[in-house]
C-alpha cells in the first residue's frame, strides 16, 4: 500500500466531510506516515519540523490581512463600490446588468492574471479588492463559485504560460529539473512547449462562466471592520500611497512581509488616524488571514512527511513498470500522479522537483518527444494548483469570498476549481504528450 497515495485520499476525503483543512492534512500525514513505517512519534517530529518551512509565507498573509483591514477602515474601497452601485442602480435593465457582469468578470481575470507576472503580488490583492465587491456581486446575483474560478484562473494559467514573475520562477524550476536529470533545456523551451496544455484553463473557465450563470441569492451585510472614516482628497493619497508602498517595496524586496509592513506604516506615519483605532484593525485583519497561515503550516508538515515516507518514487516506478511501454498510459500516469502530490502539498512550484527526478528520464527512455516530456513535466506539476485545499490558490479566494461566512472553502472554491480548472488541463496535457 503506498503511502502517498492514501495520505492524499485520507486529506480529501475528509476535507470533503467538512472536517478543518488543518486536522485533515495533519490526519492524512499521520495516516501517511505510519503505514510507510514511520512510527507515530517520528511522524509527529518531521511534520513539525517541516512547519518552519512555511513561517515566511504564513506570516506574509497574516501582515497582508493587517494591511486590507488598514484599507477598509479608511473608507476608500467602500466609496468605489458605492460609486459604482449608484451607477448601477440608475440602469438596472437586464442589458445593463449582463454588461455589468462582463466588466466585473473582465476586471476580476486582468487584475489576477496581472498579480502574477506584471504587478507579481500573488493573492495580496484579494483581501484588499474582494471583500468591497462582495455587494456589488450580490446585487447582480453572481454566483461566488465562479469568481472563484476566475481568480483561481488567473492565479494559475499566467503563471503555466507567461515566463514572467511567478511564471518565470515556475518555469526556471522545470528548466532546473531537467538539467539535474542532465538534459540541457531553455526557458523558452518551457514557454513554447506549455501553450497546448494551458489551452485546458480557457476552456474551463469558458464552461464555468456558462454553468454558474444562473443568478444566485446570497444576503448582504456590511463587510469592513469598523465604520469607515469619511474619505476625502487626503485620506484616499493616504490610501494610494500605502497601496503603492506595499507593492513597490515588495517588488525590491522580493518579501510580501515588507511589502506589508511598508503599507501598514504609511497608515501610521500618516498621522490621520488614532493609532489605538488602527490597532485594533490591524489586529483583525490579521485574524482575517491568520486561517491561511495556518493552512500553510500545516500544508508543509503534511509536505515533508510525505517527502520522508520515501514513498513517492515507489508510486511512480511501480505504475511506470505496471503499464510497461504503452505511452499513452504513462503520459497518463504522471499526470494523475502529478496531480496527486500537488493535490496533497498545495504547491506546484514544490511538485516539479518531486516529480521531475523521475519522469523527466522515464519519457525519455519510453522515446517520448523532448517537447512531449516539458509539457508533461509542466502540466503534472500544475495540476491540483487548482483544487487542492492547502493551495494559496484556492485559499485567496476563500479569504476574500468568505468575509461574510456564506462562502465554503472546500465545496465553493476547490471543487469547482478542480472541475472546471483541472480536469479540461488533464486533458490537454495528455494531448500535448501525444502530439508534440
Amino acid at each position: 500500500m503506498n503511502a502517498v497515495l492514501v495520505a492524499v485520499i485520507v486529506m480529501i476525503v475528509l476535507s470533503l466531510c467538512r472536517l478543518n483543512v488543518v486536522l485533515a492534512l495533519f490526519a492524512g500525514a499521520l495516516t501517511g506516515g505510519l503505514i510507510a513505517g514511520m512510527g507515530f512519534l517520528d511522524t509527529i517530529t518531521v511534520f513539525t519540523s517541516n512547519i518552519v518551512g512555511g513561517a515566511e509565507i504564513a506570516l506574509s498573509y497574516a501582515l497582508l490581512g493587517g494591511f486590507a483591514a488598514l484599507i477598509a477602515y479608511s473608507g476608500i474601497t467602500d466609496f468605489v463600490v458605492d460609486k459604482i452601485l449608484k451607477v448601477f442602480k440608475k440602469d438596472s435593465t437586464k442589458s445593463a446588468r449582463i454588461t455589468a457582469k462582463i466588466s466585473v468578470i473582465a476586471a476580476l481575470l486582468i487584475i489576477s492574471m496581472l498579480s502574477q507576472n506584471l504587478i507579481p503580488v500573488h493573492i495580496a490583492f484579494i483581501p484588499i479588492l474582494i471583500p468591497p465587491l462582495l455587494s456589488l456581486f450580490n446585487e447582480l446575483q453572481m454566483d461566488r463559485r465562479l469568481i472563484a474560478v476566475i481568480l483561481t484562473f488567473g492565479l494559475t494559467f499566467t503563471y503555466v504560460i507567461l515566463p514572467y514573475g511567478y511564471g518565470q520562477i515556475f518555469q526556471n524550476t522545470i528548466v532546473t529539473s531537467f538539467e539535474n536529470a542532465g538534459v540541457s533545456i531553455a526557458l523558452a523551451d518551457v514557454t513554447a512547449n506549455m501553450w497546448i496544455p494551458s489551452l485546458g484553463f480557457i476552456v474551463g473557465l469558458i464552461l464555468a462562466v456558462i454553468f454558474y450563470s444562473k443568478p444566485r441569492q446570497y444576503r448582504t451585510k456590511r463587510i469592513t471592520l469598523a465604520k469607515p472614516k469619511e474619505v476625502n482628497i487626503k485620506i484616499a493619497m493616504i490610501a494610494v500611497i500605502a497601496i503603492i508602498a506595499t507593492f513597490t517595496v515588495q517588488l525590491l524586496t522580493e518579501s510580501m512581509i515588507f511589502g506589508a509592513i511598508a503599507g501598514i506604516l504609511v497608515f501610521f506615519f500618516s498621522f490621520q488616524f488614532k493609532w489605538s483605532k488602527l490597532d485594533d484593525e490591524l489586529i483583525k485583519g490579521i485574524q482575517l488571514m491568520a486561517y491561511i497561515g495556518m493552512v500553510m503550516l500545516a500544508a508543509n508538515g503534511f509536505a515533508g512527511v510525505i517527502t520522508e515516507s520515501g514513498h513517492v518514487e515507489p508510486l511512480v516506478t511501480n505504475v511506470a513498470g505496471f503499464l510497461g511501454d504503452n505511452k499513452a498510459l504513462i503520459a497518463m500516469s504522471m499526470l494523475v500522479v502529478g496531480l496527486l502530490v500537488t493535490l496533497g502539498i498545495g504547491s506546484s512550484f514544490a511538485t516539479i522537483p518531486i516529480i521531475g527526478a523521475i519522469f523527466i528520464p522515464l519519457g525519455i527512455e519510453l522515446g517520448l518527444s523532448l517537447p512531449a516530456v516539458i509539457a508533461l513535466i509542466g502540466t503534472a506539476g500544475a495540476l491540483g494548483d487548482a483544487g487542492s485545499p492547502a493551495s494559496d490558490s484556492t485559499l485567496g479566494p476563500t479569504a476574500g469570498l468568505n468575509v461574510d461566512n456564506q462562502h465554503d472553502h472546500i465545496w465553493d472554491t476547490c471543487v469547482p476549481t478542480f472541475i472546471f480548472l483541472n480536469i479540461p488541463v488533464v486533458i490537454t496535457g495528455f494531448i500535448a504528450a501525444m502530439i508534440l
